[in-house]
């Protein structure tokens, strides 16, 4: 059993193969599939997907940071509504980009303390999109830190000490293709950080793995993940799968019916 935390299966490069792709998934071992939101203009994908399987896809709303512009409240007013029309399992993803864009980060900043009042009042995880903002992320988090605030933090690529004090704030990391990367740098650190707090996720289709790089991403690369976690952690890649998909269900409240389907 393998869970793939995070992938955006319902946007346009997938539009020719999404069936073949799932089905490819699916025979590889990756049995669910966790899908973090964009923007409104998706939303009818997400669900349309969801409804095609129903017991191995989860939905989260939200709206992504690099999608916080000009209409961004109105974009917001979206997300409370999906999350009031309810069967989503997160809010997310949610958090800061200051890679692409740095003039907006207020507006960001704004945005992602709004959602985590919202995933607050609603009882769901948060799933965390940091480039190039660890800094103002944190800053954040310390400020609405507490046991009801918890979640993933996505595509994790910070230091040893970002990473304990992401989990100090109620965050599992989100490991991902980087972990395969020669330059990837978490993998000299990763065997220090307990498997307890690590999922595991493709981002597809974006940061494929070695060896595939360069090319879209897929949620079947998700075993090249977890067969270099097995190397990183030298455990079978059994008990990998066991330990990071036991942390997807706790954190997703996932129903563990859908498993045995």
């Amino acid at each position: 059993m393998l869970i793939d935390t995070h992938n955006h299966l319902y946007v346009e490069a997938f539009d020719e193969d999404r069936e073949e792709v799932i089905a490819r998934a699916l025979s590889a071992g990756v049995d669910y599939f966790c899908l973090p939101a964009i923007d409104s203009q998706y939303t009818a994908a997400m669900r349309e997907l969801q409804r095609a399987y129903p017991d191995r896809i989860s939905l989260m709303a939200g709206l992504h940071p690099t999608h916080v512009q000009d209409n961004w409240e109105e974009e917001l007013e979206h997300v409370r509504r999906e999350l009031q029309a309810g069967g989503y399992q997160a809010v997310g993803e949610i958090g800061i980009d200051l890679y692409w864009d740095k003039t907006r980060l207020a507006e960001q900043q704004q945005a992602f303390r709004i959602q985590i009042g919202w995933a607050r009042e609603f009882g769901l995880p948060i799933v965390i999109h940091c480039r190039d903002a660890f800094d103002p992320i944190f800053e954040i988090l310390e400020e609405e830190k507490g046991p009801e605030l918890f979640g993933i933090f996505h595509c994790f690529t910070g230091t040893k000490e970002q990473a304990n004090r992401a989990i100090a704030l109620g965050m599992k990391l989100g490991i991902g293709g980087v972990a395969t990367f020669k330059n990837g740098k978490i993998d000299q650190f990763l065997d220090q950080i307990p498997l307890e707090h690590i999922v595991l996720e493709t981002d597809a289709p974006y940061l494929a793995p070695t060896p595939f790089r360069g090319k879209r991403n897929e949620p079947a690369y998700l075993i090249q993940v977890r067969d270099r976690l097995a190397e990183i952690y030298q455990k079978d890649p059994s008990g990998i799968d066991r330990i990071t998909s036991e942390n997807a269900r706790n954190v997703f409240n996932l129903d563990v019916s859908a498993f045995s389907q």
